[in-house]
């Protein structure tokens, strides 16, 4: 797609915008081509993506890579996803780096390729001192089996003689995505409406925004059409006024 229009961001816009990224193979499969172009065309939109975010007020995006799922895909197929990762990196982190975005890896690191490991731990290390804006990548990551290592976590410092308080914090605090800011928005491509073990802990107070493009088509325009959704929004976590922490000003 060609250079697009990017709205305004309302004024209550969202600061973390989430992306579960589908509809890549149905996309090829429309086309006659194969699954493989659907994914190489779905890292164009990410590009897309990235770069338009921060014009619209969002300063932490984190995009569902490959889940812990994934791995049960043929072989060419994951084969081809490793490739993207390698492609991308390769051709991107140093822009990243000088637009100042750090990039954060959530996910199981234990059974990775050595090559994708040493990519990710290098991708984390160049970025890590950059604060304009989060990338996170949700990459051999499934929701349900963060919050067992996060609950692990607290069972591991228990039977180490540690007096631990088991509450939200202390489990929020175990999860990989520890330390980013609360997730405002959830948005799915390609019409389907399910989280798909995406953030579920997460999840609790986030908005939702069901998109049909195909994630091969989306950009800048279909980002700002998900971001005007939200701002249509009145949340009331619960009936209570919430001080969102992370940016000093109230979330409700």
């Amino acid at each position: 797609m060609s250079a697009e229009p990017v709205a305004t961001a309302p004024a209550k816009g969202p600061r973390h915008v989430a992306l579960i990224m589908d509809g890549n193979g149905r996309w090829a499969q429309r086309r006659g081509l194969p699954r493989a172009v659907g994914h190489r065309e779905g890292v164009q939109a990410l590009r897309r993506t990235i770069k338009a975010a921060p014009e619209l007020g969002v300063r932490c995006l984190t995009v569902f890579g490959f889940s812990t799922e994934n791995w049960s895909r043929p072989a060419d197929e994951v084969s081809d996803l490793m490739g993207l990762v390698r492609a991308f990196v390769g051709s991107d982190l140093n822009r990243l780096d000088a637009a100042g975005v750090r990039v954060k890896v959530l996910g199981r690191r234990k059974g990775l390729p050595d090559d994708i490991a040493a990519i990710v731990a290098r991708a984390e290390a160049q970025t890590a001192h950059n604060e304009k804006f989060l990338l996170q990548v949700a990459f051999n990551y499934g929701g349900r089996a963060d919050l067992v290592e996060a609950a692990q976590r607290l069972v591991d410092r228990t039977r180490a003689g540690e007096e631990v308080v088991v509450d939200e914090e202390a489990l929020g605090a175990g999860l990989s995505t520890a330390g980013a800011p609360p997730v405002d928005l959830i948005v799915r491509t390609s019409g389907e409406q399910r989280l798909s073990n995406f953030l579920l802990w997460e999840a609790a107070y986030a908005e939702m925004v069901f998109q049909e493009i195909l994630w091969p088509d989306y950009g800048a325009e279909a980002l700002a059409e998900a971001v005007a959704q939200f701002g249509c929004r009145e949340r009331r976590y619960g009936g209570r006024e919430v001080m969102d922490t992370a940016y000093g000003e109230a979330a409700g």
